[in-house]
């Protein structure tokens, strides 16, 4: 048989894992929408199927002779290389899980994912205890499967990041901790800017209007995707043309659902961006949660908190919303920039969310390798909190049951989000570079020039590099965390009066 015809069979079989897949990932989307409450326990037991028989079609022996035969050969282009090269390292580690274990976890987290949304309305962590108690343990028992050389937790970091480890992550939040710290208290001797304006009364209805007026602004397809409403805000892609995102709505406060929905499109526009062709294949498939996280960032907080971004919008929100007639556009930018250690990491400033992150990837750390029980979870929270913000939780809700990573199973996710500031930065950085009129672009409501630097640099490559080896590509270096530092001084020096 010709290599080109034993690719194709290749290219045809991935597709049908990805179809299956991407039933089950419908499922859950409507898990997370619409599915009616008497309907979780069969929705749990059609996921857990699915889940078995994607991973029974990715352990068929047919498909294991294709890889190695076409890993074998020197036919290939480079982009049909690194797919059938991703694909094999993916196949040799689903064979790693059985068919049984796949379903048990499966099934743990649809039901951890229900005992969570009623925990979380009944603001009672015992609700949620027992289940995430069994979920940890599956994990433990995940990271052992997977195989590790010196922490259970680097094999559930590497899911999310290909090679990060406890150490290198370590090295990065201890090299981050300090001058965050020193920067929050120089912040925190400063008058604060007023931002009592953005908690008057705000319509959920025209919120959700600009909402997707701001998402149509930056880009996002709805003719390749939807937005709706959810318990926690989250981005769910199908394939290239299909893209969905949710939000949630705060009558009091206009700015978590608008920058919620500028999070969830900046993940919306990389995975519309996604070479549709190769569905199926490594080379359709984003390249890591760090740098998926990095395009959330990049157009939440760069872009989106930026001054340039609140004048160009400014009149908008205005006939959206005449309780901002007697703001300026200063003021605004100012009031959304505002630093002030808080409890909810979704709607933490840009500086202090690095601390919610560094809170939730200790209770990770210590959960895998056995040091933290899941029912000391609120205390050790807790305390944290006060360590690391100097805040008091009041209650589970506001504490530990604010997030949905934890009832999917996603342990190693967390850390994604500090990496994505600082692949957001540097490439940024690079995007001023050759567009030193950006922020004049940006006013002007013309995002172009940001969205070809991503297509070029980002989008078009989907899986075939890792982090390291894309962030090389785009920028000319590894990661860098100078730009985060320069960024993040840069931009609060100037609202808050800072010498250097």
């Amino acid at each position: 048989m010709q290599i080109e015809e034993l690719y194709q069979q290749y290219k045809s079989k991935m597709r049908r894992v990805a179809d299956v897949k991407n039933a089950l990932a419908v499922l859950q989307w409507d898990q997370e929408t619409y599915l009616p409450a008497k309907g979780a326990a069969l929705r749990a037991e059609q996921m857990a199927t699915l889940s078995e028989i994607a991973h029974e079609m990715f352990a068929d022996a047919e498909l294991e002779g294709i890889l190695k035969t076409l890993s074998e050969t020197n036919n290939l282009s480079f982009s049909q290389q690194k797919n059938v090269e991703l694909t094999l390292e993916d196949f040799n580690k689903n064979k790693k899980y059985s068919a049984a274990f796949v379903r048990k976890l499966s099934e743990a987290t649809s039901r951890s994912y229900h005992s969570w949304i009623d925990a979380r309305k009944q603001n009672n962590f015992s609700l949620f205890k027992k289940d995430l108690k069994a979920l940890v343990e599956l994990k433990r028992e995940e990271a052992h499967i997977l195989g590790f050389e010196n922490h259970p937790y680097d094999a559930l970091l590497n899911e999310y990041e290909k090679g990060a480890t406890v150490a290198w992550l370590d090295g990065i939040f201890n090299t981050l901790q300090k001058p965050l710290k020193e920067l929050l208290d120089a912040i925190m001797q400063k008058t604060q800017p007023n931002n009592d304006f953005l908690q008057q009364h705000f319509d959920k209805d025209k919120q959700w209007a600009f909402g997707l007026d701001i998402l149509k602004k930056i880009g996002y397809d709805f003719e390749a995707g939807r937005q709706d409403i959810s318990a926690h805000p989250f981005t769910t892609s199908f394939n290239a043309h299909d893209v969905r995102i949710t939000t949630r709505i705060d009558e009091n406060d206009f700015s978590s659902m608008t920058w919620s929905c500028i999070h969830e499109g900046g993940h919306a526009l990389y995975e519309q961006g996604l070479p549709i062709e190769s569905y199926g294949l490594p080379a359709g498939e984003f390249c890591s949660l760090g740098i998926h996280e990095s395009q959330s960032r990049l157009w939440e907080n760069c872009i989106g908190r930026s001054l340039g971004f609140i004048e160009g919008n400014f009149s908008l929100m205005q006939q959206y919303f005449p309780g901002l007639q007697e703001v300026t556009p200063a003021e605004l930018y100012r009031a959304l920039n505002k630093v002030q250690p808080s409890l909810i990491r979704t709607e933490a400033d840009e500086l202090t969310y690095h601390f919610h992150v560094m809170i939730r990837y200790d209770v990770e750390k210590k959960l895998i390798e056995g040091n933290l029980s899941a029912e000391d979870i609120p205390a050790f929270w807790n305390e944290m909190y006060k360590q690391y913000l100097g805040v008091k939780v009041p209650d589970d809700a506001q504490g530990c049951l604010q997030d949905i990573h934890w009832s999917h199973g996603s342990f190693g996710y967390f850390p994604t989000y500090s990496l994505g500031s600082l692949y957001a930065a540097q490439f940024l950085s690079y995007i001023e570079k050759q567009h030193q009129d950006l922020q004049l672009q940006i006013i002007a409501g013309n995002y172009t020039g940001i969205h070809q630097w991503l297509k070029a640099n980002v989008y078009q490559y989907g899986r075939l590099y890792s982090s390291e080896e894309l962030c090389n590509k785009a920028t000319g270096e590894p990661l860098q965390l100078q730009y985060f530092m320069e960024y993040l001084f840069h931009k609060y020096a100037e609202i808050y009066q800072l010498r250097k």
